[in-house]
């Protein structure tokens, strides 16, 4: 069992706070500030999902299950989902989009910490965070929690913010992160502590070949990354060793 610090559970409380004060702006602050890049980066997700007839998705940091909603959208072979997310705020905005979809038959929400999961071993075909990785408080954790509850050849998808490895394009891409972001942000959302995080997370998280040594370390194998949109977010997948069984017809 992993212990945590009380430095620990106050930083981890402090993200989640945050992340109830900015709820009611979440996706359209995403919206805006990605150029509805993060739209397009999802839907890239459902290209990556295993490939059985019938998948059980868990996923993670699942906010207002925008990532959840798109994939169960763009394919018919999820026939149950799970969303969890430590902040109730998010969750009750995400709660009120499911019912919305009529998908409610087939994801439902419910908190939960990506660094210690309920559900048991071996549950999931697929588990996915997408833009939450980072803030977790030990990634190689979450990464391992992600392994765990998957079944013997299930797949982790991941879909996090990157660094553009074009010199010229990482300088702008970083004046943009560290000047005009956080400004963009605190003014929709009220929070200026938000997005000054987010930069300071992007810049600081391992991301590429680091990142996929973090997934190998954590048990992955077929670990692959796909850069998006210049680099400024990365598709990572892998998966778990053994045969996955698909569902007979």
């Amino acid at each position: 069992m992993t212990t945590i610090s009380v430095t620990e559970q106050i930083s981890r409380k402090k993200v989640w706070l945050m992340f109830d004060r900015i709820a009611h702006r979440y996706d359209l602050l995403n919206r805006l500030l990605s150029l509805r890049q993060d739209v397009a980066w999802r839907k890239k997700l459902a290209r990556h999902l295993p490939d059985l007839s019938s998948l059980y998705l868990l996923d993670i940091a699942t906010g207002t299950a925008d990532v959840a909603l798109t994939l169960i959208r763009h394919s018919d072979k999820i026939t149950r989902a799970l969303g969890v997310d430590m902040s109730e705020k998010m969750l009750e905005e995400g709660r009120r989009k499911v019912e919305n979809s009529g998908l409610s038959s087939v994801l439902s929400l419910e908190t939960g910490d990506a660094t210690a999961l309920k559900q048991p071993d071996n549950t999931f075909d697929v588990t996915t965070i997408a833009f939450g990785i980072r803030n977790v408080m030990d990634p190689l954790t979450g990464l391992k929690e992600m392994y765990r509850v998957l079944k013997p050849g299930g797949r982790s998808l991941i879909l996090e913010f990157s660094l553009p490895g074009q010199p010229v394009l990482r300088a702008l891409y970083l004046f943009y992160f560290r000047n005009i972001l956080p400004r963009i942000g605190a003014l929709i959302s009220g929070d200026s502590y938000a997005y000054n995080y987010l930069n300071k997370t992007v810049e600081t998280f391992p991301y590429g070949d680091a990142f996929c040594a973090l997934m190998t370390r954590a048990g992955f194998e077929n670990v692959r990354a796909w850069p998006l949109t210049f680099g400024i977010a990365t598709l990572y997948s892998g998966d778990k060793p053994g045969k996955g069984k698909d569902v007979p017809s």
